[in-house]
């Protein structure tokens, strides 16, 4: 039998040889605390200290203003709720969008609840922010604006260089959660303009529970856990140095290997988007604007194709999504697509296409169809 399809990498990605192969060691020889003075606690310094290396180099940034978490939640929440409660003498009010990731809603919601104000900022048909509406919003009490860099569902790659004009022009903290589009589109903090920046381990072939939080030199990040002195105290607790260590070589991999990678998530997803046209014509209605999006990410619905059922009759053939990975048990209508005003029948008919830098055009021709005689089944 054929191996199933993943078309799924917006979720998670395999884990790199390479990096299984960097990360193995640490946990079978060189177990030792880092914090240790002897030999194996000092070869896990040095292993941290160049995987923060490595991490910095892929995003321009200095190796001092990289903070090891345990993911994209715990570095967005350390950015967000850890910013304003340090800040919080300067102001209370925060900007963001309607369709960030959870751990960016729900800790707005929370500060909310704690007396800070959050304005929640529309976006277009296509899942954009319009910078205008930035500047709208700024207060004289505003102290952050948190707004992704690009969408984890329709791949919509945000005017993070305008939002971040705005904001240092109004001298306003800048937070963007980089999860999806590191690895995939440039990410250089200094071109970008931002203070801080999230990235996630699972999404860049490292595994799952580990992440990174970039924090510009001079911004004052408060602490959400206490203890000892690891991570310049700001996360402290004994560091998990096989998980960093393989981050830092996914990094390594991801800048060495960019533009290969690039290449073929946006070659095998035109394959398919043009695949899945000529089987289906005009059953295919691709949502957002494909020149705005990531290199690998199609949100795509199917004419009369419910996404839940469509996913289910070709799961055990092809791995796709139905919606924002952390809600996938949920059948209620994305609010990424109920932000954008997609019709009710188009975002019911909705799924998530992603492709990988191990995805094949093989891959790619046996999943146009199977999806495409699974469409024509069902309608």
């Amino acid at each position: 039998m054929e191996r199933t399809v993943y078309l799924d990498y917006n979720a998670t990605t395999p884990i790199d040889p390479e990096v299984a192969i960097e990360l193995l060691p640490f946990i079978q020889t060189h177990f030792g605390n880092p914090s240790s003075s002897y030999a194996i606690g000092r070869s896990s310094k040095e292993a941290i200290i160049e995987a923060r290396s490595r991490l910095a180099n892929l995003i321009n940034a200095r190796p001092e203003e990289i903070i090891f978490t345990s993911c994209a939640t715990e570095s967005n929440n350390l950015a967000i709720h850890g910013f304003a409660i340090a800040n919080k003498i300067k102001g209370k009010h925060i900007i963001t969008s309607v369709i960030e990731h959870p751990s960016v809603t729900e800790t707005c919601r929370h500060l909310n609840s704690l007396g800070y104000e959050i304005s929640y900022l529309p976006v277009n048909n296509s899942g954009t922010v319009n910078p205008k509406d930035v500047e709208n919003a700024v207060r004289p009490d505003t102290i952050l604006i948190t707004i992704m860099h690009a969408n984890n569902e329709v791949g919509t790659i945000q005017p993070i260089n305008e939002i971040a004009f705005i904001a240092k022009k109004n001298k306003i903290v800048f937070h963007t959660d980089a999860a999806q589009s590191v690895g995939k589109i440039e990410v250089d903090v200094a071109t970008l303009g931002v203070d801080l920046l999230t990235i996630a381990g699972h999404k860049l072939y490292a595994p799952k529970g580990i992440g990174a939080l970039y924090i510009k030199q001079g911004v004052e990040i408060g602490n959400l856990l206490y203890g000892a002195g690891q991570e310049k105290g700001i996360r402290p607790g004994t560091e998990n140095v096989a998980l960093i260590v393989a981050l830092g070589k996914a990094c390594e991999i991801a800048k060495r290997d960019f533009i290969k990678n690039v290449r073929n998530m946006l070659s095998t997803k035109e394959r398919l988007l043009i695949g899945l046209k000529n089987r289906l014509g005009n059953r295919v209605k691709v949502n957002g604007e494909l020149a705005y999006t990531l290199p690998n990410t199609l949100s795509v619905a199917f004419e009369n194709a419910e996404a839940h059922t469509l996913a289910s009759l070709v799961s055990k053939e092809v791995y796709i999504s139905t919606g924002s990975a952390c809600h996938a048990d949920s059948i209620e209508i994305s609010p990424v697509l109920k932000a954008m005003n997609i019709e009710l029948m188009t975002a019911a008919s909705t799924v998530r296409i992603s492709t990988g830098k191990y995805t094949t055009m093989e891959e790619i021709d046996r999943a146009v169809e199977i999806i495409s005689n699974a469409v024509l089944k069902l309608s």
